[in-house]
């Protein structure tokens, strides 16, 4: 008599991974920094610029490369500043722009409401699958665990809608950390380029103030070419936090509204699942 080798365990369904990706900070702003600097040196600091070809000497008139060389050391980490928030805001522009998904997030909301009402969950999930995006994800996950607690014949009613509560924060909280990610630099950005902005006018101050001590004698000319030249600083740094201010509120506004999209669709989910069982 044979005897039957146990067949194995159903392995369990593996947890969702939280999802990563976005550029990593550590790498790109070492890279925007050189960047910074190498425009700074050979950009800025041509010699085409400058009387007799020399950037020691005075800029040319007119001539704003120039003027922005003669700001100082602080010109490059400002200019790394601004790089740094354009290259985030692009990063975040795709990235957001690929969490709504296909078509028309309103739409979309809409016409997964109708089709619970109708108790179709089916075709729900085929309207998640054209969707896609990070709307498309959260809906989609609690879906399926709609239709297998509608099967489920151990948990009673109460455990059920807690069970599915449960499975739409869990899978909106995996999707959020890929929408907000890095707008943190940029929302640190927006304060400190301003703050790094007044150093470098400061310290181009005191370099004017200090050179015109040095002569003894009143020279408004050269006043006036060293504060224009120490105010650069605070027009990139003023230029750059707003531009950051501008993009984080941006940002932040349209992930609310992808989140109102998913608690509004996550309520209906709810709702719908006390009403058909």
């Amino acid at each position: 008599m044979k005897t039957q080798t146990p067949s194995p365990a159903p392995a369990k369904a593996a947890a969702p991974k939280k999802k990563s990706g976005g550029l990593n900070p550590a790498l790109v702003i070492p890279v925007l920094l050189l960047i910074g600097i190498l425009t700074y040196m050979f950009v800025f600091g041509d010699g085409s610029h400058f009387q007799e070809g020399d950037n020691t000497k005075e800029p040319l008139p007119g001539d704003y490369f120039g003027t922005v060389y003669k700001g100082g050391f602080i010109v490059p980490i400002l200019f790394t500043c601004f790089l740094t928030v354009l290259v985030f805001s692009i990063e975040r522009f795709i990235t957001i722009g690929r969490a709504n998904g296909t078509g028309s997030i309103d739409d979309f909301v809409q016409k997964v409401k109708a089709a619970l009402d109708r108790n179709d969950v089916a075709s729900a999930i085929q309207a998640c699958d054209k969707q896609k995006g990070s709307i498309g994800n959260v809906v989609k996950t609690a879906l399926v665990k709609y239709q297998q607690l509608a099967t489920d014949t151990q948990l009673d009613k109460e455990q059920k809608l807690v069970a599915l509560q449960k499975e739409v924060e869990e899978a909106t909280t995996l999707e959020l950390p890929m929408l907000e990610k890095n707008l943190t630099i940029i929302a640190t950005l927006a304060s400190v380029s301003t703050l790094i902005a007044l150093l470098g006018t400061v310290l181009g101050m005191i370099r004017a103030f200090a050179a015109m001590g040095a002569t003894g004698q009143p020279d408004t000319g050269a006043l006036s070419t060293g504060i224009s030249e120490a105010l650069v600083n605070t027009a990139l740094g003023i230029g750059t936090a707003a531009i950051a201010t501008i993009m984080y509120s941006y940002f932040t506004s349209r992930i609310d509204v992808l989140t109102y999209n998913i608690d509004e669709i996550g309520l209906s989910i709810q709702q719908n699942f006390a009403a058909h069982y």
